[in-house]
């Protein structure tokens, strides 16, 4: 959980010094430094996905993943959603402000793979790697967020705490009950999702991630089917 905490905190200060600099970053500096960020995601990307003992696994589990997340329009259901919310809450006045800011923020700061394989790999591997980053991340963008929209922003630091760790907790209960290569092959995969958002991140690739994310539960499918049946 030090990890949520973290990401918590590293929002609620970004949101101070946003609102201190209400006049806006340059947009050049805050690109250059999410491309910055992006290749690191992309080396932590790659160092969890090399470690694969069973490649056939992982791609049988990827494709199936996508096929279903695609059949579904997973990535396009939860932009949708997003939007809705946003809409929902983006009308005038003061109070309605503080509202489109707390939604929105809350929405890109906790929508997305990265939130998801991030939480799975601390509560099931204790590797809080990728929610180091995305603390990072939420950090600079909670600078933008909170010099633009305001004060609402900080809302989503309390949002942050609940959702992370409630993932986060899930996964270490769950944990136990796993077997060590089953956990690996989740890590695996799940780390091959982080190479794509950070391809992402860098404008390099336009990966729909989410829909990926369903290989996450397909996996385990494979993984105790394959070895029921030897």
């Amino acid at each position: 959980m030090l990890a949520v905490i973290i990401n918590t905190i590293a929002i609620i200060i970004g949101t101070g010094v946003g609102l201190l600099f209400r006049k806006g970053i340059p947009k050049n500096i805050s690109e250059a430094v999410m491309k910055a960020l992006g290749l690191c995601t992309i080396v932590i990307g790659v160092q969890g996905s090399i470690r694969e003992p069973d490649i056939l696994l992982m791609i049988v589990s990827v494709v199936l993943g996508l096929l279903l997340g695609e059949s579904i329009d997973l990535d396009g259901k939860i932009n949708h959603f997003t939007e809705c919310l946003t809409a929902r809450f983006a009308v005038q006045g003061e109070s309605a402000g503080i509202a489109n800011a707390f939604i929105t923020s809350c929405l890109i700061m906790n929508v997305g793979a990265m939130v998801i394989v991030g939480s799975l790999n601390a509560g099931l591997r204790a590797d809080f790697s990728l929610l180091y980053t995305k603390s990072l991340l939420d950090f600079i963008c909670s600078i933008m967020m909170g010099a633009v929209m305001g004060i609402g922003v900080i809302g989503s630091a309390g949002f942050t705490l609940l959702f992370q760790g409630a993932i986060v907790l899930t996964a270490q209960y769950l944990a136990p009950f796993l077997s060590d290569a089953l956990i690996i092959e989740v890590s695996c995969t799940g780390s091959l999702l982080i190479l794509a958002i950070g391809l992402n991140m860098i404008k390099l690739t336009n990966f729909k991630v989410i829909n990926y994310l369903p290989a996450l539960l397909v996996l385990p499918i494979i993984f105790l089917l394959k070895n029921f049946l030897g």
